[in-house]
């Protein structure tokens, strides 16, 4: 288990490639919505619906366990998608940036909860 020391501090989302954010129940059905002023772009979301639908069509079809992370490309954008405990978050982030790339930006995804985006003034939930 890695020491929450080595983390970065997933408070506040300060993170400038992050342009919006998407919360989704464990089936996958979208919950809330979050964009920044620099994307009000929310047709990404749609795209991550139907990957966890797949996903999770995959997963009982082959019976395979431990999913955590999937990275979905659009034609401009980028997007990663978590799973935890009792929901599943989506970020969008700018095309090709390299952020998900790194263990311990998708361990800091896994840890942001919904309310560190309703109270983080770079977001607006829609």
């Amino acid at each position: 288990m890695r020491s929450a020391t080595t983390l970065p501090t997933p408070t506040p989302i300060t993170e400038p490639a992050v342009l919006g954010a998407a919360i989704f129940d464990l089936n996958g059905l979208p919950k809330e919505y979050f964009t920044t002023a620099e994307s009000f772009d929310i047709g990404w979301i749609q795209t991550i619906f139907q990957a966890l639908g797949l996903q999770s069509l995959l997963l009982s079809s082959l019976q395979l366990e431990g999913f955590s992370h999937a990275v979905v490309g659009g034609s401009t954008y980028q997007a990663i998608v978590v799973r935890q405990k009792q929901r599943y978050t989506a970020l969008l982030l700018q095309k090709d940036n390299g952020t998900h790339l790194d263990p311990d930006f998708v361990k800091w995804v896994q840890d942001i909860k919904p309310e560190m985006l309703k109270n983080d003034q770079r977001f607006q939930s829609i």
